[in-house]
């Protein structure tokens, strides 16, 4: 069962300059105050923030590395080089080769495209990868023989592989976003990482390459082609791998989710009918419908794919490919659930000392590919910092794992060295490889570092409530104001508003035999709200305090306010 949440309400902004900004900004009060808490206090950043606009962008050359990326693409231009693009199997990395690969093709580069396979070649740049990519020796010489490979969303940590390349007298460039290793980064050509520099840590690799694509047209200008028209593969990248979208990556959010709409990728078009995408795009429809579909080949198979059908530009093939996508999320989808299952019959069968502090699950059979997405439910669903592993018929097991605020996997897995093959990531998300015979052992390990980091009430889950509210502000006035906050992200969570002390005028309908609608009374003042996969829970008592999110819904030409639902509690 999950924990009980704890309501924790923003503090409020000084009311005289929430006043002041929203009368000379004619926006509503409820929103100015709402962007204050986000850190938004100037009134020059405030505009910023609520109308990003592509001018904004920064100078591409003032991020590490582009200068000498630049020269060597043009290098490779001007010889008529053939270039490796070897990128990475989820969205970031697929939708980041095919803007790479649409700018180079415009400047004449023949391009040899490679994504490796989860399971045979693993993450990132490997031995078998490069082989793989740039072929035998026996190439060297030949009119298609390789000289410069062009790695995107890996690499940076590469110090071997880009050593073997050197020994191929191959050069190698990187575009990367990932945290550099203290003992040292890969030596190659031109290493692309805003991570290195002052600025622009939260850019994505789309973001890099997009960077690196406006230098190389500051540069040498391509009469016809223009790179906005490629802002909407920026934003797969941007919003699916979870980077704050604050500054320049709101600008690529908000232009990229504008151009999808009107896209000219007859993939993309094709993707978005199979998925059920509308205009105007939102930042949940790549989350949750464009790239699950694009990351289900990588997650299974091979994300090649995903690539094609971002590329393709005949309408047949893109449905069929874009169908393909949509069985394999499917696929996906069933492998997710199955594991999960077994996942919490594991855990229910687990001593409560085993599981008080953090999980650790692993099974033989469970398919590498999905235990990331299983590690991040189980740690919503328990808060709970949580492990999925899945071994081989050889019982090596390769785990992802999620964590909670205020536990840090790396300094979890740090303690537990010993006992792991390998492991590595980011405080809210790793991954490891250990031995099957080894997984009690690392459970308690993990159990054990979890326990030494917990503080006061880390492991209370919490609802955070951006902004309290009643039932007269639910305007369609507001809604105007309230959609410049968008798009919703990492970094700029769609908020989270609470009514206190509503009344249910009569008993909720039930939607498709698990969504419950209700009707509330405020002071007089009725409101609809629904509330999702909500058959089940055992509501209190009314009257009630209600957290709910707000959004547009257009029927037949009437606007409303929709409140979705997300938590009740008795009145307080």
């Amino acid at each position: 069962m999950p924990a009980k949440e704890k309501w924790v309400v923003a503090p409020q902004p000084d009311p005289t300059i929430v006043q002041e900004y929203a009368a000379a900004l004619s926006l509503s009060p409820v929103v100015v105050s709402l962007a204050l808490k986000r850190g938004y206090t100037d009134q020059d950043e405030l505009e910023q923030f609520l109308y990003p606009r592509l001018k904004d962008l920064g100078n591409p050359f003032s991020l590490p590395g582009v200068k000498e990326a630049v020269e060597r693409i043009f290098e490779a231009v001007d010889a008529g080089e053939t270039v490796v693009l070897y990128g990475d199997y989820d969205v970031d990395g697929v939708s980041s080769i095919a803007l790479l690969d649409s700018t180079l093709r415009a400047y004449g580069v023949k391009t040899r495209r490679f994504l490796p396979t989860r399971l045979a070649e693993g993450y990132g740049l490997s031995v078998k990868g490069i082989e793989n990519s740039v072929g035998s020796s026996e190439d060297e010489g030949s009119d298609d023989a390789i000289s410069l490979l062009i790695a995107a969303d890996c690499g940076t940590n590469s110090r071997d592989e880009a050593a073997l390349l050197a020994e191929k007298g191959i050069d190698l460039i990187i575009l990367d976003h990932h945290e550099a290793s203290s003992q040292g980064t890969a030596q190659c050509a031109a290493l692309v990482n805003p991570k290195l520099g002052d600025d622009f840590h939260y850019l994505c690799t789309a973001g890099v390459v997009f960077k690196v694509a406006h230098a190389l047209l500051k540069t040498r200008p391509i009469p016809g082609f223009d790179l906005k028209h490629y802002l909407d593969f920026v934003a797969l990248g941007t919003i699916a791998d979870i980077v704050p979208l604050e500054k320049e990556n709101r600008i690529f959010a908000r232009r990229g989710l504008a151009q999808l709409d009107q896209t000219i990728h007859p993939g993309l078009s094709a993707l978005k009918r199979v998925a059920g995408v509308s205009s105007p795009a939102q930042s949940n429809d790549v989350g949750f419908k464009l790239g699950p579909r694009l990351n289900a080949a990588g997650r299974l198979d091979t994300a090649s794919a995903s690539l094609d059908l971002l590329l393709c530009q005949d309408s047949s093939e893109s449905t069929r490919l874009a169908e393909s996508l949509d069985r394999q999320n499917r696929e996906r989808q069933t492998l997710e659930q199955t594991t999960r299952e077994e996942a919490e019959e594991m855990l229910s069968q687990q001593p409560r000392e085993q599981r008080e502090f953090g999980i650790v699950v692993g099974s033989r059979g469970w398919h590498p590919g999905v235990v990331g997405i299983v590690a991040s439910r189980l740690s919503r669903q328990h808060h709970r910092p949580t492990f999925v592993i899945g071994f081989d018929e050889n019982g090596l097991g390769k785990g992802s794992g999620r964590s909670v605020d205020g536990i840090s996997l790396v300094r979890a897995l740090e303690s537990s060295n010993e006992l792991i093959v390998a492991g590595g990531g980011h405080e809210m998300a790793a991954g490891v490889s250990v031995h099957e015979s080894n997984l009690d052992d690392f459970r308690e390990s993990f159990i054990q570092s979890v326990r030494e980091q917990v503080e006061g009430d880390t492991l209370t889950p919490k609802l955070f409530i951006d902004q309290k509210i009643s039932f007269r502000d639910l305007s369609l006035d507001l809604l105007d104001s309230y959609e410049l906050l968008q798009p919703f992200g990492a970094g700029n969570p769609q908020p989270l508003f609470m009514s206190g002390a509503v009344r249910v005028t009569q008993e909720p309908r039930l939607i498709k035999d698990k969504h419950l609608k209700f009707t509330f009374e405020q002071e007089g003042i009725l409101q609809e709200g629904i509330f999702f996969n909500s058959v089940h829970l055992d509501l209190p008592k009314p009257p009630w305090d209600i957290a709910f999110t707000i959004d547009r819904n257009e029927w037949r030409g009437r606007v409303r306010l929709n409140m979705i639902l997300k938590a009740i509690r008795k009145a307080a």
